[in-house]
């Protein structure tokens, strides 16, 4: 997770919290927490870096549409990540 930039732990955050994350879902949640436009350009590549991680399994809808979830050790270092914070930031 460490090798991570902070725009695919937000990706990963989005994708747990999602039901059927698909990209366009995913791109929304982004730009509404980003408050600007979030590209495909840096979508769908950053998508594919987690994906090759191992961190996130992609598979498909329809012909058009591909979901995202997380793989069990995505859902570990999420975990682990939020644990490491939780040390810091108390609510």
């Amino acid at each position: 997770m460490h090798d991570l930039t902070g725009f695919q732990r937000d990706l990963l955050v989005v994708i747990a919290g999602l039901d059927e994350p698909h990209g366009l879902a995913i791109k929304e949640e982004l730009e509404e927490y980003y408050e600007s436009e979030v590209n495909h350009g840096r979508l769908y590549p950053n998508l594919d870096e987690l994906v090759s991680k191992g961190l996130v399994e992609k598979g498909q809808k329809d012909r058009r549409t591909n979901v995202y979830h997380l793989t069990q050790r995505g859902e570990r270092e999420l975990s682990a990540r939020q644990e490491w914070e939780s040390q810091y930031v108390t609510a």
